[in-house]
């Protein structure tokens, strides 16, 4: 499956540019597949206001990034949400492997109890070969959680809460988004997932 994750010792040849291409397909994915879609209902109003920042990070080893996430973190720490309300933050020079990606989030949710915010942030998971657990690879499902590139979103627990506390049913939320890229057709497919045609 191609997933176009550049390749890690394209790293030092990596350029401005590349990172605003890799910028702009996450920004299309989000507007295109996580928006579009609705697959998440709460994403429209920040975005449509500006308080979604993606960072694209050049980190090419596990403990450089995990450095950057904290910074992020941090960045949220002191930033009120109505300026910044959520960070997407994009690793594409790493992960090329799915299980590599998900071991990573355990330091991630380490690094979270260590800053002492649990309760405060929580981390969503996307990954171009995203697979949920007890899922078959090609299962349609798995395409809620597949984006261009390795994606951690780091996200306020307290903002999250406020907008569940007005949302009809949330509990049905997974339900309904496996029901709408299920019923994709295949030309739909390719528009909406044109990194992951083999």
């Amino acid at each position: 499956m191609s997933n176009n994750i550049p390749e890690n010792d394209n790293k030092k040849n990596n350029t401005p540019e590349q990172c605003q291409l890799i910028e702009q397909q996450v920004k299309q994915w989000l507007e295109d597949v996580v928006i579009g879609l609705n697959l998440c209902p709460f994403a429209a109003k920040p975005n449509r206001n500006k308080q979604i920042k993606i960072f694209v990070s050049e980190d090419d080893n596990e403990n450089d990034l995990l450095e950057t996430i904290y910074m992020q973190f941090k960045e949220l720490d002191e930033t009120p949400p109505e300026t910044l309300e959520t960070i997407l933050v994009v690793a594409p020079f790493l992960f090329e492997e799915f299980d590599d990606y998900n071991q990573f989030l355990d330091l991630i949710e380490g690094l979270v109890v260590q800053l002492g915010k649990s309760g405060t942030y929580q981390i969503a998971s996307f990954h171009p070969d995203y697979c949920f657990y007890g899922a078959e690879p090609d299962d349609a499902e798995n395409l809620t959680n597949r984006s261009p590139y390795p994606v951690f979103h780091l996200i306020r627990e307290e903002s999250m809460a406020k907008v569940i506390k007005h949302y009809p049913n949330p509990e049905a939320i997974p339900d309904r988004n496996i029901e709408c890229v299920e019923n994709l057709t295949p030309e739909q497919m390719r528009q909406l997932f044109p990194y992951l045609i083999k």
